[in-house]
């Protein structure tokens, strides 16, 4: 099944001005010299969904988990569901050639035991947000 990217309402769909979606957005997109956008995509069938991030050529796609404030066990729930979404939506934007889940500080602990390991195995690239850059989890001190 192939997705349709479309074009998004406004440049920055539900991510309001100093939102930390859009922080978090420009900083991957700084990090990864790129132009990243939430878009909605058709499916063949006509009904939509949103990617979180997407640069202009499609092949960058981005889910982000922007919680803060204290951790709470379902973190690690939304963290695997966005590694599905992402896996599904590389496998049907015909131009997808990456996927990124970007995670603020507090999610990292999400990613504890086999998730982190999965994520790898699946091609699934993690980025952390610390509030003004975003790196890789590896790269994390």
């Amino acid at each position: 099944m192939h997705l349709t990217v479309l074009d998004a309402p406004n440049e920055w769909s539900r991510f309001v001005e100093g939102s930390i979606e859009r922080r978090m957005l420009l900083a991957l997109g700084d990090r990864l010299g790129t132009r990243l956008r939430p878009k909605p995509l058709m499916l063949p069938d006509g009904s939509r969904v949103e990617v979180e991030g997407i640069d202009d050529a499609g092949r960058v796609l981005v889910q982000l988990v922007s919680n803060q404030g204290a951790y709470k066990p379902a973190y690690r729930n939304k963290v695997m569901a966005d590694m599905s979404k992402l896996l599904w939506l590389r496998d049907s934007v015909p131009t997808a050639e990456r996927a990124v889940l970007l995670i603020t500080e507090l999610v990292v602990q999400a990613l504890g035991g086999w998730v982190a390991r999965a994520a790898a195995d699946l091609g699934i690239e993690i980025y952390v947000f610390d509030g003004n850059t975003a790196v890789t989890l590896q790269d994390r001190t």
